[in-house]
C-alpha cells in the first residue's frame, strides 16, 4: 500500500469524510486509466479516424478516449505528428466548461492560458475556441516553456502564440482577454497516484506557500480579463485551502460570479467540500471519478459588458513586443514536396538520423510525412536528406521497435 504523509492523510480524511476517503485510498491499488485526446483537425482534414485499444469515450470531452492499455507512446509517429495528445481524462474537463459557457458569450477573440506547460489544457482550449480566436499559451518557467512550445507546435493549430512570462507581465502590458485559464501551480496532491515524487515533495508548509502564490497569480490575471469574460480556475489538488477557499476569496475581492456548468450524475464529480460554501465547483477524485485529481471552477467577471458576453477587442499583438514570445523552429504547414516514409524510417527521422529518399525527390527542403501526417522538414541533397528535426525534440531511446504502437489510424479519403 502507498505510504502517504500522515498530515495529508489526516487532512484529506477530514475534508472528504470516511466514505470518500476510503474510495480514494482504494484507487491507489488500481491501475490509473490511460486516455488520449484526438486533434480535431484530423477529423476535418483527413477523413476517417480509427482508434485502437479503445475502451470508452471520456464522457465530458468529445475528443477524449480511454484506452484499454498503455502503448509505448514515444515510438508512435502519430503522437509526434500531433494527431493526438496523451492527457489524463479529468484535465479534459476544460473543454466541457468552454463548450457550455461560450454559448452565453459572443465574439470571443482572445484567450490566455496563464500557466500552460506542458500544453494539455492549451491544446484542449485550442480545439474548442473559435478558429479566429487568438490563444496565448504562456509558461513562466523557461525550461517548461520550451516543452510547451514543442507541444503547441506539434498540435499545429492556427492563431496560437507561445510566451514565457509571468502573469504580472501581461498586466503591465495592459493586455486584455475574453477567456483566461489559470491552472495554477499547486501542492500536486492529485498527482500522487501516477507520480511518487509528488508524494515526497508534499508538506503542509508547501500547501500554505501554494495558496498564497495562487492568489497572487489570480490577482494579476484578473486585471487582464475583459468585463463579461470567463475565468477558469483549476488545480490538481484536493485540499480546500487551494480550492474552495481561493474561490471564496475571489468572490469577496472581485466583482465576480461563479457559473453553474451542467454535469451528469454518472460522471461522479464531487462538489464543494468546504462547509458553508455552496458555489458550484467540480472536484475529480480517483476511486470516485475515472481520472486523476482535479479541481475546477468557472467564474464570470461582471460589469461593463453587455449582459450575455464580453465582446472584447481583438488582441493587440503590438503589445506582445514587450513580452518574451517564443518562435517555433518550423511551421506545421507542410512545405511541398512531401515524402511519405514507412514506420522504421519515421523512427529514424524522429531520432535525428539522415534519410535516403527516393531518387526522384527534388533537392532542397522537403516535408517528411508518415501515413500522410507531417513530422517535420529535411534538406534533400541528393545522396541523403539532412535531418532538420529539432534536436531537443528527438527520441533519445536506443530501443528499436519492430512495429508501430497502434493508437490511432487516419485513413485519407
Amino acid at each position: 500500500m502507498v505510504n502517504l504523509p500522515a498530515d495529508f492523510v489526516a487532512e484529506t480524511r477530514r475534508i472528504m469524510g470516511d466514505e470518500r476517503f476510503n474510495r480514494f485510498i482504494g484507487a491507489f491499488e488500481e491501475e490509473a486509466p490511460t486516455s488520449i485526446r484526438v486533434n480535431t483537425r484530423i477529423d476535418i482534414e483527413h477523413g476517417t479516424l480509427t482508434i485502437d485499444h479503445f475502451d470508452s469515450q471520456v464522457p465530458w470531452c468529445h475528443e477524449g478516449y480511454y484506452l484499454k492499455d498503455r502503448p509505448q507512446f514515444t515510438f508512435d509517429p502519430m503522437l509526434h505528428a500531433g494527431c493526438y495528445y496523451v492527457q489524463e481524462a479529468s484535465s479534459m474537463f476544460v473543454t466541457h466548461i468552454l463548450r457550455n459557457v461560450q454559448c452565453s458569450m459572443f465574439n470571443v477573440q482572445c484567450a490566455l492560458d496563464a500557466c500552460a506547460a506542458p500544453g494539455g489544457k492549451s491544446t484542449a482550449m485550442r480545439s474548442v475556441l473559435p478558429e479566429d480566436c487568438v490563444l496565448v499559451s504562456n509558461e513562466p518557467m523557461g525550461n517548461r516553456a520550451q516543452i510547451l512550445l514543442e507541444n503547441i507546435t506539434k498540435w499545429g493549430a492556427p492563431n496560437c502564440i507561445v510566451t514565457n512570462n509571468y502573469p504580472r507581465d501581461f498586466k503591465k502590458a495592459k493586455l486584455k482577454f475574453d477567456v483566461i485559464l489559470c491552472d495554477v501551480p499547486c501542492s500536486g496532491e492529485g498527482m500522487f497516484r501516477k507520480d511518487p515524487n509528488a508524494i515526497s515533495e508534499w508538506s503542509m508548509q508547501n500547501v500554505e506557500k501554494c495558496w498564497r502564490l495562487q492568489r497572487e497569480i489570480v490577482a494579476d490575471a484578473w486585471e487582464c480579463l475583459n468585463p463579461g469574460g470567463l475565468f477558469i480556475y483549476s488545480t490538481c489538488t484536493y485540499n480546500t485551502k487551494e480550492n474552495e477557499e481561493n474561490i471564496r476569496w475571489i468572490l469577496e475581492n472581485f466583482d465576480a460570479e461563479v457559473l453553474n456548468i451542467p454535469i451528469e450524475p454518472s460522471w461522479n464529480i464531487t462538489g464543494s467540500l468546504l462547509p458553508g460554501f455552496t458555489a458550484p465547483v467540480y472536484r475529480f477524485i480517483p476511486g470516485i471519478t475515472r481520472g486523476e485529481g482535479l479541481f475546477a471552477c468557472a467564474i464570470r467577471k461582471n460589469g461593463g459588458a453587455e449582459e450575455r458576453g464580453c465582446g472584447g477587442a481583438r488582441l493587440d499583438e503590438r503589445k506582445l513586443k514587450g513580452l518574451s514570445v517564443l518562435v517555433p523552429p518550423y511551421s506545421r504547414t507542410p512545405v511541398p514536396p512531401t515524402v511519405d516514409v514507412d514506420y522504421l524510417e519515421a523512427i529514424k527521422y524522429l531520432r535525428g538520423e539522415a534519410l535516403v529518399l527516393p531518387p526522384d525527390t527534388p533537392r532542397g527542403i522537403v516535408t517528411i510525412t508518415y501515413k500522410g501526417q507531417p513530422l517535420g522538414p529535411a534538406k534533400n541533397i541528393g545522396n541523403r536528406a539532412n535531418n532538420l528535426y529539432p534536436k531537443a525534440w528527438r527520441i533519445k531511446s536506443t530501443h528499436l521497435p519492430t512495429e508501430a504502437p497502434r493508437v490511432i489510424e487516419v485513413k485519407s479519403e
